[in-house]
């Protein structure tokens, strides 16, 4: 699955990277980005604990791209 980052939508909460600390990071402002690239969108692996941090996120910042 591809997944996207919206950091204008990001409040830094903290719970993308609460259920998903191998995935999700945080620029010095506390805006989400993933653990390992700058890059907004990247695939992975269907992953629980990846889709429970998308689906916990309050405001959308975090989508699954369809193709």
């Amino acid at each position: 699955m591809k997944i996207k980052i919206i950091p204008d939508k990001c409040i830094a909460c903290g719970l993308c990277n609460l259920h998903a600390p191998e995935v999700f990071d945080y620029h010095d402002n506390g805006i989400v980005k993933f653990y390992d690239t700058e890059e907004v969108q990247k695939e992975f692996s269907d992953d629980n604990s990846l889709l429970l941090a998308i689906k916990s996120c309050p405001t959308g910042a975090l989508k699954i791209e369809r193709d």
